[in-house]
């Protein structure tokens, strides 16, 4: 798209625009104005130029969200040096690891985490700076240490009166360079190096433009990692590029943190997943709906609907009362769920994406969103199959948004495209005559019955979320017969009598069966003390448990 307009360009005239507006702030703690950000913005350029950092090279971000992470961020971005967020919660092997593998010769992380790793495991690694003050935690010689810590002396030398809202000028000559090269999690593998242009995340801001606008009035509540594509292009990037204020959240939030900044921040939209809408859903809506009285009178039509309309006022105003949509992504919508939220008609939808997307491949407004699907392709989006409305196929995809390949693996870049150049999801789908798209499991995850028939263990697992007392489930196969295993909900397990506990599983997987297909039904169900392993977008490391 020739015309399509620079993300950096419009964070240079939002920063010129909203020059004392609050830009980044950490909840309950320091608050940037976009002033102060452009500031330290141009003091973190300097210090890069000092220490020899080019156009191109390579960047790390590893630490809790913040505003700092995100300063840090903007001005590796802005510097045309690639940026590579690390999830926080990664193994010190791990981050050690990538940051090698991707040749950053700077590390911005917490102090915390710097303690656990060794330098020379990162031998190509000039400096590591602390996120919370941006104090140098590691120079690999003196004169790296000397150039870095004179930053504010080359700030004073170039800007004597202060930098001022026309000296911010950011580089857009740029859209096919790489930006960001963001190492995926995946459910089924290893990290890879995804690398992704500043045409794919300029492309992504303008359909967010397009079908979630904001302005610079409008607030927001980061929660997801920013180390995560979702996160980092759709609660950061689009909003803060409008003069959106973003406030973070730092670590995963409780309940009450994550009400209590919603009502403070009083967000104009929420993003997250499915899995806390799910909890709110069981926790507090579901025990409501269900009491007896309450029960009686949504079965009468006229004053259901009332009901319904006061439980959708209550739950838009504990999250600010501002909210315009809350947009789910990284997994399916238990079905119980949904046909809840439909019912009193909250304004959410679900997408649906990958890192390799920057990361939307399937978005639809609230009011279009058809139950059960994902929305509508963002782009073009096919299904390889022979009869794409009914038998699954892989989705595949292009657009401006999509990766150029994966940094340094060619073995991935080989298989990641098809002849054709479309990208190979490796997720299985349908798609209507709407172009609605209804996704059904992984390639890689799906199970072969005895008899042919294709069995998505999702589709199982979303069947087990119905029940009682199940947090988290995984379907497996294991010598051709298919075992679920399950984390069971704490309140609901510790209220079984000890004499009834062993006998639950069988109970659970009758009832489970009930429900299922003569050729999915469960061998066996296995219950597991912990959580699962998850992702960013808390999506279960499947690869783990196979």
């Amino acid at each position: 798209m020739s015309n399509l307009k620079h993300y950096l360009k419009t964070l240079e005239e939002s920063t010129r625009s909203c020059w004392d507006r609050p830009s980044l702030c950490d909840f309950g703690a320091e608050k940037y104005t976009y002033a102060m950000v452009a500031t330290l913005i141009e003091q973190m350029h300097l210090a890069f130029g000092s220490i020899g950092v080019k156009k191109g090279d390579k960047i790390a971000i590893c630490a809790k969200n913040s505003a700092r992470w995100a300063i840090a961020f903007w001005s590796s971005n802005t510097y045309e040096a690639v940026t590579v967020p690390v999830l926080a919660d990664f193994t010190p092997a791990s981050i050690a690891g990538i940051t090698d593998h991707s040749d950053s010769l700077i590390l911005f992380t917490d102090a915390d985490i710097w303690k656990t790793l060794t330098p020379s495991r990162m031998p190509k690694l000039k400096a590591a700076v602390c996120v919370k003050d941006f104090s140098l935690l590691y120079a690999a010689d003196d004169s790296i240490a000397k150039a870095y810590n004179s930053k504010e002396k080359l700030f004073e030398e170039k800007y004597p009166g202060g930098l001022k809202p026309e000296d911010v000028s950011y580089p857009v000559d740029n859209m096919d360079d790489v930006a960001i090269i963001n190492y995926t999690s995946g459910t089924t593998s290893e990290p890879k190096g995804v690398m992704l242009t500043y045409r794919a995340v300029s492309d992504i801001d303008a359909f967010a433009n397009r079908r979630f606008p904001n302005t610079p009035e409008d607030t927001m509540v980061s929660m997801l990692p920013l180390a995560h594509m979702y996160g980092l292009a759709i609660e950061f990037i689009h909003p803060n590029v409008d003069g959106v204020s973003v406030t973070f959240l730092g670590k995963t939030p409780t309940p009450t943190t994550l009400l209590k900044a919603m009502a403070e921040v009083k967000p104009y939209m929420v993003i997250t997943v499915p899995l806390v809408m799910e909890k709110i859903y069981k926790k507090s809506l579901k025990p409501a709906m269900e009491k007896g009285i309450m029960k009686v009178l949504l079965a009468m039509p006229g004053v259901n609907t009332l009901i319904y309309n006061k439980i959708r006022e209550k739950l838009l105003t504990s999250f600010g009362g501002r909210v315009q949509s809350f947009i789910m992504g990284g997994a399916a919508l238990n079905p119980e769920v949904e046909k809840c939220f439909k019912k009193i008609k909250l304004p959410y939808t679900v997408g649906y994406g990958m890192t390799e997307a920057c990361p939307l491949l399937c978005y639809e407004d609230w009011r279009l969103f058809v139950p059960g699907s994902c929305g509508k392709p963002v782009h073009d989006v096919r299904i390889d199959s022979p009869d794409p409305e009914n038998i699954p196929g892989e989705i595949q995809a292009r657009g401006d948004n999509i990766t150029v390949g994966y940094y340094k693996n060619p073995e991935a870049n080989e298989g990641a495209f098809t002849e054709d150049g479309w990208l190979r999801t490796g997720d299985l789908g349908v798609m209507d005559r709407d172009k609605n798209v209804f996704i059904r499991g992984r390639i890689k995850n799906m199970f072969l019955s005895a008899g042919g028939q294709n069995i998505y263990p999702e589709e199982i697992e979303a069947v087990a979320m119905y029940m009682d007392g199940v947090a988290e489930c995984l379907a497996v196969e294991r010598d051709g017969k298919i075992t679920l295993l399950v984390y069971p909900d704490a309140d609901f397990y510790s209220a079984i009598p000890e004499a009834e506990k062993a006998a639950w599983p069988e109970s659970l997987r009758l009832a489970v069966n009930r429900q299922l297909p003569s050729y999915s039904q469960l061998f066996k169900i296995e219950i597991r003390e912990e959580p699962f392993i998850k992702t960013p977008k808390m999506s279960i490391r499947r690869f783990l448990y196979q």
